[in-house]
């Protein structure tokens, strides 16, 4: 007998966060198994609220513009439902209301804790929970890189490109600190170091590196002297004090952003050289225009696979990216537990990055095949690009 399955979004999307729904619906389709195919309005809690959306009502043409749509198209959620009985007890009456018999949740560090929580109380009752894996930051255990986390890249390293050439048509200019998203680890502004000649930024400030002021100041003001302009990368979770910009989540973590408008205070205070900011934010997960064509092909798969996990009767488990590097990348998928994921974050290797910009080879070989290929982008008659809405 045919049982529903019912597909969760949550936490910050990505520019492919939608493909790996559209790679769900798809493989679901195939299957005898599985009946309705609910979306769940705004992550878990469309689940608490009985809020469900059936997407039998789009037509194939329109779901395939889910592979260029940004955002969350089912809506995201931050609401924490791991160690609250009275809310889980809601999210099983509703699937047991709704027959469903498998649950996809879509996410990273945190919605992976979601999953965790549903898989364990709902253990015994045949309902299934697998974790469909995605994250700009990278930061997930448990698997070689995360769905998102390319994308992001190709956006950060174009644009910190574009702001260093524009940069140097000055004789003498400014000190331009990029801030790039990146909360607990720095992988997303470590990829600006693997950009050449006039695009490469002068400093690449993460996390994992302790930044040592005395020397940080020394060397900008000789980089200067030479130059006449300096670009500098951040990481926004660096470890600093930073300019606090909005508050705290339910899960307790705070918007890190800010670091690059301290950071420009105190270089014009102690070196008298005027600074500007950019703070990439947002846009660096909403850009269908960049999405590298390795990441669309994965973020289907992880979809795709994490149907073919539940049907295979396994609950409680992550799908993983295991691709092999050996000669010319080639996608892989696993399973691991997600007790082995969740609350867990993967700092980015500091030998992976000598400063103050030169990545090591070892960097150079993990990230550029990720990068390759692109998506073609559909656009309407004015050169928008077109989206699906719910």
């Amino acid at each position: 007998m045919a049982k529903n399955l019912v597909y969760l979004q949550s936490g910050g999307p990505t520019s492919v966060i939608n493909t790996s729904l559209y790679g769900a619906m798809c493989e679901a389709a195939k299957h005898e198994e599985i009946g309705i195919f609910y979306g769940a309005h705004h992550g878990v809690e469309g689940l608490l609220n009985d809020d469900l959306i059936d997407l039998a009502r789009y037509s194939p043409k329109q779901l395939a513009l889910l592979k260029q749509t940004p955002g969350a198209f089912l809506g995201s959620s931050r609401k924490k439902v791991s160690g609250d009985p009275e809310a889980l007890s809601k999210v099983k009456q509703t699937l047991l209301a709704r027959d469903i018999g498998y649950v996809l949740v879509n996410g990273g560090n945190d919605s992976m804790d979601t999953c965790l929580a549903l898989s364990s109380y709902l253990e015994g009752t045949g309902i299934r929970v697998v974790g469909v894996p995605k994250t700009i930051d990278n930061d997930l255990f448990g698997t070689d890189h995360c769905v998102g986390f390319p994308s992001a890249c190709k956006h950060i390293m174009n644009t910190v490109a574009s702001i260093a050439i524009d940069a140097s048509s000055y004789k003498k200019g400014k000190v331009t600190i990029v801030e790039v998203m990146g909360r607990d680890a720095g992988w997303l502004a470590a990829s600006a170091s693997l950009l050449k000649g006039k695009a490469k930024p002068d400093m690449v400030l993460l996390p994992e590196l302790k930044l040592d002021l005395r020397r940080f100041y020394r060397d900008l003001q000789r980089i200067y002297a030479k130059k006449g302009f300096a670009i500098i990368v951040v990481s926004e979770g660096l470890d600093f004090p930073k300019e606090e910009v909005s508050g705290t989540d339910s899960f307790g973590h705070v918007s890190p952003e800010g670091v690059s408008i301290t950071l420009a205070k105190m270089i014009k205070d102690e070196l008298g050289i005027g600074c500007r900011y950019s703070i990439l934010s947002t846009p660096t997960r909403a850009n269908p225009a960049l999405i590298s064509g390795v990441d669309s092909e994965e973020a289907f798969g992880v979809g795709q696979e994490a149907v073919k996990a539940a049907l295979a009767g396994e609950s409680g488990v992550m799908i993983a990216l295991t691709p092999s590097r050996e000669g010319k990348y080639v996608p892989g998928y696993s399973r691991v537990p997600v007790s082995e994921v969740a609350n867990k974050v993967k700092a980015f290797p500091p030998e992976f990055l000598a400063y103050p910009n030169k990545p090591a080879k070892a960097f150079v070989s993990y990230l550029s095949p990720l990068l390759r290929g692109k998506v073609n982008v559909k656009y309407d008659s004015l050169g928008l690009i077109r989206f699906l809405s719910l």
